[in-house]
């Protein structure tokens, strides 16, 4: 089954080349050129991972990966930047990224990123319904 990715970048030209080679290699994917567009498609769809730019005009990259996590936590995002430092990264990280990219993507590593992203949001997903499931037995009683 084919990644669903939300790739998300201020940068037009880049948001047309990454989405047309990712699409080259079997994935479905859907672009945002903003933050509020991003949050949109997140509330909007179901996705593997989220690779998302971390310098955007008006609200940034990790104000954003912020905002996902609290709406879907269960969602797995790639940071993407070319004004990449060690302190984003590691705040990114602690906010919940399950990685971090600079630009220019090397496109078999973000693909292998991704289909480890996919991998762990299928995990976190499971653990989700086991709990769920232990919840509703528990309430009734089984």
């Amino acid at each position: 089954m084919a990644e669903k990715i939300l790739l998300v970048d201020d940068e037009k030209d880049f948001l047309s080349v990454m989405s047309e080679r990712m699409k080259n290699r079997g994935m479905e994917v859907t672009t945002a050129e903003s933050a509020k567009d991003a949050l949109q498609e997140v509330e909007r769809g179901s996705f593997d991972a989220i690779v998302l730019d971390l310098m955007m005009p008006g609200v940034d990259g990790i104000e954003t990966l912020k905002a996902i996590k609290r709406s879907k936590p269960e969602l797995q995002v790639i940071l993407l930047s070319g004004h990449a430092t060690l302190e984003k990264g590691i705040e990114a990280m602690k906010l919940g990224a399950l990685d971090f990219v600079e630009k220019p993507a090397n496109i078999d590593e973000l693909t292998e990123r991704i289909k480890k992203a996919k991998a762990q949001k299928l995990v976190l997903v499971e653990r989700q319904m086991e709990n769920k499931l232990k919840s509703i037995l528990e309430a009734k009683g089984w």
